[in-house]
């Protein structure tokens, strides 16, 4: 334990207004959450038909201990399938949780699956449409798991992209349990990622063949277990850490490996032993709070964390009753600096992380420069302090230690007091086309600001055919909308990377601006995403044309499209979202319903809750 070092003035004030900003909506559901915990085990106030049903596949210990109603019920929800290689481990973990939970005095069933899709497969198909829109599906299908009042805790197993949000947005509405999410852990490392990223610019250019292609995308994504690039599943995994979810220094531990076995045993003797029948009650609606809202936001920004979080993080704290908003990303990130080099950032992975000091060294770092909250609950016990230590076998048994308080490679990982970059790299753009995000961290300094004319596009497919015939060979905006949740839910546009990349090289200036998501691996082109209103609820990205000029300037912080305000107002959208009897096929006309009820991006771009706000009147955006 450290002595406490005095808050920076920029965190304690954001989450000062954060708190104020919420008060009445993380009342109304702190006072919702104390009224649904039970001091005995929550299946004892079922009815015998109903426990009946509870215990009936049951056998053995189990069977004796649910139907006797004097044990906490542990729920596991899992996305394990054997598909993903990063769900692909979560194979065996539920019999070893069960056996822990037994041993710990305690009674754990699996209580649900919950999909899993991945973003690496379905990018740049229809699948992609879904994706954003399965988190919704998965925080339903956590509700449907927890909803049967069997369970005094829960242990969420999951990893990627959508899953991790989706499990935490509906555990908190079950926010009186006590919840530990489970990670899986990296696979080893493989091809060299700036390796791989040349191999991909090449084969966009015609100068690589697709067996080139593929041997390479084969010896990135190689066995089972997460990519080891700083995505949106990595940074799903440090984030959550940072707020207490995991067990100190779980992020990141190989799959098939004692010591992931062990901590996997370890999560469910811990949820056993901070019900609400022991002296240790620590529901999940008391961990996720304001404090480990901002701690989360802190630690994305540190390490140039997926943008895709600047919609999940703002569901995540939406379903704690806290509003959090980009503005609270924006001034954070002016204050917190950048402490880490990974792909695409870098040319490190995530294991080259951990190798660096890890989870450990930066919660260290960062803590001793008053850039985060200690003062939170965990999983783990009260203080973040915890999470600087990491996990050991010693002789069998699983033990923490002091982690490394020295980077051993400055090249990946630095001190709050020698970063890569003063700022988090992560920027609010706003002006006459609404509001969008940037992220910076992996932009050189000469990209920051690109004015160019524009090429308005509304397909992925129709970006890349402009490639091949060479019509992007020039300074240019690209501008792809109707990919805003609405439109066609928000698919990620990463597979442009290659060929806007293969632009840049040529020497000329060349941007994003879009109302679709880049994903977790948004690098080196200057994207204004999430632009909102997007073109589907009438936004102003639906009245460029081809051949206006268009500015982003991510050093001041604004993205316009220079046409006199009224000749834009004068303007009707040219094109729209397809109608929901075109949006068929891969399963999207089951999602009708979610594209037609989704909030703006801003608001998390979510179904449920407070995230439904009116979309402004156009004359005041363009104004």
């Amino acid at each position: 334990m450290t002595m406490s070092v005095p808050l920076h003035p920029v965190v304690a004030e954001v989450t000062a207004r954060i708190a104020t900003r919420s008060a009445a909506t993380r009342s109304a559901y702190l006072e919702r959450m104390a009224a649904a915990r039970t001091e005995a085990p929550t299946r004892a106030g079922l009815g015998c038909s109903n426990l009946a049903h509870g215990f009936a596949a049951c056998s053995g210990p189990d069977r004796l201990a649910v139907k006797g109603v004097s044990v906490p019920g542990v729920a596991i929800v899992s996305a394990y399938n054997d598909m993903l290689s990063a769900h692909q481990p979560f194979l065996e973990f539920p019999a070893w949780i069960k056996e822990a939970v037994r041993e710990a005095g305690g009674v754990a069933q699996f209580a649900g699956g919950v999909p899993a899709m991945c973003d690496g497969i379905t990018q740049g198909r229809a699948g992609m449409e879904l994706s954003l829109f399965s988190r919704e599906v998965i925080a339903m299908a956590t509700g449907v798991a927890l909803a049967h009042d069997m369970f005094d805790a829960a242990l969420l197993l999951g990893v990627c992209d959508k899953i991790v949000p989706g499990l935490l947005i509906g555990a908190l509405a079950f926010g009186h349990l006590p919840t530990i999410l489970v990670p899986a852990g990296p696979m080893a490392s493989g091809l060299p990622n700036n390796e791989k990223a040349r191999i991909r610019q090449a084969y966009a250019e015609g100068k690589a063949t697709r067996d080139d292609l593929l041997a390479a995308e084969s010896a990135s994504y190689h066995s089972p277990g997460t990519c080891t690039f700083y995505g949106t599943a990595n940074s799903n995994q440090l984030v959550v850490e940072v707020m207490g979810l995991h067990l100190p220094g779980a992020s990141f531990v190989p799959p098939g490996t004692p010591l992931r076995r062990a901590l996997t045993e370890a999560a469910g003797r811990r949820a056993t032993a901070i019900t609400a029948q022991g002296p240790e009650y620590t529901p999940i609606s008391r961990v996720v709070d304001e404090h480990a809202v901002v701690n989360g936001v802190i630690a994305l920004l540190a390490t140039g964390g997926s943008t895709n979080h600047t919609l999940h993080l703002v569901a995540i704290a939406a379903a704690a009753g806290i509003q959090l908003t980009w503005d609270d990303f924006s001034d954070l990130s002016a204050v917190v600096p950048l402490l880490t080099r990974i792909y695409p950032n870098g040319v490190a992975d995530i294991n080259h992380l951990v190798a660096a000091g890890g989870v450990q060294f930066l919660v260290g770092t960062l803590l001793d420069a008053g850039l985060l909250h200690a003062d939170v609950s965990t999983v783990a016990g009260p203080g973040l302090d915890r999470y600087r230590q990491e996990p050991v076998l010693e002789n069998g048994v699983l033990t923490w230690r002091d982690g490394a308080t020295t980077s051993g490679d400055t090249a990946v990982l630095r001190p709050a007091t020698d970063p890569f970059a003063a700022d988090g790299g992560l920027r609010v753009l706003s002006g006459n086309l609404g509001r969008a995000v940037i992220k910076v961290s992996a932009v050189a300094e000469q990209h920051h600001v690109v004015e160019a004319p524009a090429r308005v596009f509304t397909t992925q497919e129709a970006v890349s055919a402009a490639f091949r015939a060479g019509e992007l060979d020039r300074d240019v905006v690209i501008v792809l909308r109707q990919q805003g949740p609405r439109a066609n839910g928000m698919p990620e546009l990463h597979g442009l990377t290659p060929a806007l990349s293969a632009v840049m090289s040529r020497g000329h200036q060349v941007a994003l601006v879009t109302d679709g998501r880049m994903s977790g691996a948004s690098g080196k082109i200057p994207a204004a995403i999430h632009c909102t209103p997007e073109a589907a609820a009438g936004g102003p990205i639906a009245l460029i044309h081809d051949g206006d000029v268009v500015r982003l300037d991510a050093v001041t912080g604004r993205v316009d499209v220079l046409v006199d305000a009224d000749v834009l107002a004068a303007r009707h959208p040219v094109d729209a979202p397809a109608a929901d009897s075109e949006w068929t096929g891969t399963g999207r006309e089951l999602f009708a319903a979610l594209r037609r009820s989704v909030g703006p991006a801003d608001h998390g771009a979510s179904v449920f809750g407070p995230a439904h706000v009116q979309t402004p009147d156009l004359a005041d955006i363009t104004a």
